[in-house]
């Protein structure tokens, strides 16, 4: 299993060269990738793909594209343009998004979120492995190919919070992640049902990525709210609440304070001195989770994209990781 630590971009950039000091920390001070998730104001990989323009070619990620924005085939081509231009592997993951996200954006929820996905990644690694491809789904249909290039390839990903989805991942997907999932249900309920998918389908385990809410010690700072207000969306998340009730986490009648202390309580959020957090990262790793990206977006909410560096630049010179 690796044990890699990477960066999540704690922030929505509306011009690649306000990313490009967390592009620039990546290649310099041993990161081992540059995140994103869904964007709302700029489409996430024209910035990924502006930072390798800027000669900051670093291995990306993306965790994760709603599938209800983009058709399979589009999202393989910008996936593997990713690929193209950075020059390194892409990991390209996706999921369904909450069930009020697909209504708003379909019409309707989808029916079973497990089949939705399913086509979908089935449909996304066959236009990337190439040849002709004749898919007839209930929700993700394409006749045709997409034409082949020289890139690096690229690793599909599947958002995962519960047994359900990561079954799944552990039958299709070639990177299992995940969001707030403290280390001891990724240990006892996600990586065994992601063993179950991949031994029914006769191939290797996916690989695990975990985004950790972290928040470094500083003079001034209260971190519970600081890491409750970078993570308030994901706690109003019907199938987060789910999925952090079953982890042990109270989240009825609960206000979001309550909800990160009890996440810090199960080690699913890092706070405090280099060691502390080093020690958090490494549960992370000991529970099966082989790269853990670092989401400091509360402090970037808080204190500004400079104070997270400092906070990054520090962490990483007191840990090996």
């Amino acid at each position: 299993m690796s044990r890699h630590v990477s960066v999540l971009l704690p922030f929505v950039p509306v011009r690649a060269e306000q990313a490009a000091p967390f592009g620039a920390f990546v290649q310099w001070r041993g990161a081992h990738a540059l995140w994103q998730g869904q964007g709302s104001s700029v489409e996430q990989h024209q910035i990924f793909t502006q930072l390798s323009g800027m000669g900051m070619r670093v291995p990306f990620g993306i965790g994760v594209s709603l599938m209800p924005l983009r058709h399979p085939l589009l999202a393989a081509l910008e996936a593997r343009t990713v690929a193209a231009a950075s020059g390194h592997p892409v990991v390209a993951g996706f999921g369904p998004g909450a069930r009020s996200f697909q209504a708003a954006t379909l019409g309707e929820p989808y029916a079973s979120p497990l089949t939705a996905s399913r086509e979908y990644l089935t449909l996304v690694r066959a236009l990337l492995r190439g040849g002709e491809i004749d898919q007839q789904g209930t929700y993700f249909s394409y006749t045709g190919s997409l034409p082949q290039v020289a890139a690096p390839g690229v690793e599909i990903g599947l958002g995962v919070l519960r047994p359900g989805m990561a079954r799944l991942a552990g039958e299709t997907a070639d990177v299992a992640i995940t969001w707030l999932t403290p280390p001891g249900y990724v240990r006892d309920v996600l990586v065994p049902a992601l063993r179950e998918g991949a031994e029914a389908a006769g191939r290797p385990m996916p690989r695990v990525v975990t985004f950790v809410a972290t928040a470094a010690a500083a003079d001034g700072r209260d971190l519970v709210p600081t890491l409750a207000q970078g993570s308030s969306g994901h706690f109003e998340g019907p199938h987060y609440r789910d999925m952090l009730q079953r982890a042990g986490v109270r989240v009825r009648d609960a206000d979001h304070d309550d909800i990160a202390r009890g996440l810090l309580r199960t080690g699913g959020m890092l706070a405090g001195d280099a060691d502390e957090i080093g020690a958090g990262v490494a549960a992370f790793h000991d529970a099966g989770v082989d790269e853990v990206v670092l989401n400091c977006a509360g402090v970037a909410l808080r204190w500004g994209p400079r104070a997270v560096l400092a906070d990054l630049d520090l962490l990483f010179a007191d840990n090996a990781w």
